[in-house]
Order: structure tokens, then sequence, then C-alpha cells
């Protein structure tokens, strides 16, 4: 293992990643790695205390304080959420925590814009609301964490970010450090900065992520490698934190809760539960979670039956190829880690040809909430945007799952499927990087 982390700096190079740090437990020993640099040019090196930005690698910290609740009975995971939160719009009430925690409470994959500067209370009372019934299909969703910091506060009386840092953060031994706002203060925690990196390999650094104070329980943790393995420590034989999470709890939130949706993770990974996404491999399931911040990637993984964990920080826009990279070097070295690729799409069986893709009757404008694609039929062919992104070319096969080719180099690929509803025969959803979308018009 230590041959992989020596390997770290050749892959920043190779992947025009600044900086980067890696921390792998396996087989009872712990190895670290820093390389690079923090921001761009700045000469400040990485170092293990360097805090990359953890984008939606914050979300378990939050389902884990909730399950800590739920631990210690102020919580059920099963119980509609009006029970705790009467001042929710209906449709919202009856969404439980185990739902929120597993992304099939039906809430919008994104927080509306216009909502950027309300009190958590305020979004909760007066615009959440679900897209699809709670508990009929997985669709990931940030709307849906936001209420659960919404309820962890209502029952702590204490802020999201305090509660945080009290009960979670520093008791795993984590020097707590926020994503939003200013982050340097004299003597401060040092923060890596997310950066854009140019088809010419030219690093832009971002000095402030874009996730704002309203979002913080969603993506504003920033934190190392070493951190993220202390809370997996939560999950590893002989390791578990005392006093923060009970065993029985530990294996719920690692238990995979879609069975018997009409739709599950398609595109994020195998399975999902409470607040981790799950990875099947030959050497049994993993679980962990990505985050994408602005200009930052960050990766955990996690298997508790062998005791191994890896973690990866990264601060440029080409971390996600960086990992796929080291993940086939730590499979190579013995270590099947979990993992779902990023744009491929596994037994895909037969494409469509000619105009075929273009008579499948997918064309059309979808939306989840204020996350909206568009799917064009022309020359033949299916052509998607999601949002203002670039336009892609779809590559469809006969089970209308699709992958996507032929635009920007420096945009990530999508892969996704279309659903009908099961009455019409229709189409009627797509579903992309985990968001499922309801065809309007």
């Amino acid at each position: 293992m230590d041959d992989i982390t020596a390997r770290l700096a050749p892959l920043l190079r190779r992947h025009r990643v600044p900086g980067a740090q890696l921390a792998v437990r396996w087989r009872g020993r712990t190895f670290t790695a820093e390389a690079g640099e923090e921001s761009s040019g700045a000469g400040r090196p990485v170092t293990g205390r360097s805090a990359f930005p953890l984008g939606s690698l914050t979300k378990p910290f939050t389902a884990t304080l909730a399950m800590m609740l739920v631990a210690d009975g102020d919580l059920d995971l099963d119980e509609p959420l009006a029970a705790y939160l009467p001042g929710l719009r209906p449709g919202a009430g009856r969404a439980t925590l185990r739902q929120l925690l597993s992304h099939s409470a039906g809430f919008p994959a994104n927080v509306e814009e216009s909502a950027a500067g309300l009190t958590r209370r305020r979004w909760a009372e007066t615009t959440a609301g679900a897209v699809h019934p709670p508990g009929s299909a997985f669709s990931y969703s940030n709307a849906g964490y936001l209420l659960v910091a919404h309820l962890i506060e209502d029952l702590t009386g204490m802020s999201w970010r305090a509660a945080v840092e009290s009960f979670l953060l520093r008791p795993l031994g984590i020097e707590p450090l926020f994503a939003v706002g200013a982050r340097r203060a004299a003597g401060g925690r040092p923060a890596a900065d997310g950066h854009v990196v140019r088809p010419g390999g030219v690093a832009l650094p971002i000095a402030e992520q874009s996730v704002t104070a309203l979002e913080e329980p969603v993506a504003g943790l920033a934190g190392s490698a070493s951190d993220l393995l202390a809370l997996a420590a939560l999950h590893l034989p002989g390791h578990e934190g005392p006093g923060l999470l009970d065993p029985a709890s530990a294996a719920e939130m690692r238990r995979d809760q879609l069975s018997g949706l009409s739709a599950g993770a398609f595109g994020l990974a195998d399975g999902w539960g409470l607040g981790w996404s799950l990875y099947a491999t030959a050497s049994g399931t993993w679980f962990g979670h990505d985050g994408t911040g602005d200009g930052a990637w960050c990766h955990l993984r996690v298997q508790p039956e062998t005791g191994a964990a890896v973690a990866l920080t990264t601060n440029g826009s080409n971390g996600a190829a960086l990992w796929e990279a080291l993940v086939e070097e730590l499979r190579a070295a013995g270590l099947d880690v979990g993992h779902y690729p990023l744009g491929a799409l596994a037994g895909a069986g037969t494409p469509l040809s000619g105009d075929a893709p273009a008579n499948t009757g997918c064309a059309g404008r979808y939306a989840n909430g204020s996350w909206t694609c568009a799917v064009e039929a022309a020359d033949g062919g299916l052509y998607l945007s999601v949002g203002s992104g670039p336009r892609w070319r779809l590559r469809c096969f006969e089970d209308l799952r699709f992958t996507t080719e032929g635009s920007d180099a420096g945009s990530m690929p999508y892969i996704g499927r279309f659903l009908r509803d099961p009455g019409s025969g229709t189409i009627e959803l797509v579903q992309i990087t985990g968001r499922l979308a309801r065809r309007h018009g």
C-alpha cells in the first residue's frame, strides 16, 4: 500500500489536479499521503491538516447526527414528519425521516435559488414540498437533506453548525471548518481552494464555494481525507466512537432501503442506505459517498467486514478522473474498492440504430422542481441538455438506458434511463445522476 500512496503525486500530474489527500485503512494499518498545493501557484503545500470542500460528503455527517437522535429516542425513523414539525406543508409532512435519509421522500433535487436568504424554518414551512409521492422512488434530493437539518435544529434547539460541531465533529477529533463564508482566519485551519481546470491544463482557483448558508447542512463542510476516515471509524470493528453511534444504528445506516421502489439509485450507486450509498463488488458490499464542490471532488468508501476504508480529497474539477484511476490501482493491489463508474454503462445490451432513437417517444421536457432537462429529437437521434449545460447526443439502448457523447471535453458525461408509466406504457420519467424528473411537455 505504500506503493499506492506514493502514486498520488504522479496521478495529480497526469490528471492535472492541483492538490489531493489520500487516506487508506487496510489490514489493520492506516496509510496517508498528500501532494500538490492548496491553491495553484500560491505556494501553500497540501498537508494532512488541509481542509478541502467536501460538497455532498457533508450529507453523511448530517445523517449520522440524525441517527444519533434516533438512537437516543428523540426521533423515530418511520413517524411522519408532521408529528415533529406541524408547520410543514401537508405534502411534506407525510414523509418520514427514513425516506429523507434514503432519498425516497419525493423532494426536489435542488433548493430553489430564490430561497437562499431564508432561514431553514422559513424555507421548510413555506417552500418545501414533494415532487414525487413519498416512498415511491429514489430521487437524489438536496432539499430532503435540508429538511433533515431543520428537524435536527428544531429538536436540539441548536443551529445545525453548532450541533454537528458539538455532537459529532469534536468528539471524532475533527477540527471544524465550514465552506460557507470566509474560511481562512489567522492561525486557523488551512483550507484548499477548488479549481476549474481548463482543457489546456491551466487551473483557475475558486476562492469561495457557492453553497449558501441555507444549504450548509447539505454541502457546507470542509475537511481532510483523515477526517473522512474518522467518520468511517464509527462503522469499523473495534474503532467505534464511544457514545456516538450504537452498532445497531450504524448497521441500519448501511442497510439498503430501496427494496420495492419503482426506481432505485441508478446512475449513482447499486443501492442506498440511510445517508450512505452502497456499492456491490465480488468481495462484498462497500458503503460510502461522493462529494462535489466548486472545483473539488471527494470520495469515501468503507467495507466494515474487512475493516477497509479509502478516502480521497481533491481540489480540481478533474478529480473524478483521478479517483477512477486510483480505484483501478487499488484493485490491482488487491483492495477491491466499491465504485460506480461515472459516465459508463455496464451491461448496456443492444444499442438502437438508425432513426430508432428519435422514434422512441422520449423527446420532451422533464422537470424535478427547478432541476430540468430537455430531450430533443433531431437528425435521427436524441439530444440531451440538463439545465443550461451543454448539448449531448444520446447513445440509446433497447432497454431505454443511455450514455452521452459528443459534447464539451471538459464536461462530465451522463448515464441515464427513460422510464415508462406502468399504466399507459408511455415515457413519463427520465433518471439522470439519480435525479428522477417527470415529463412536462
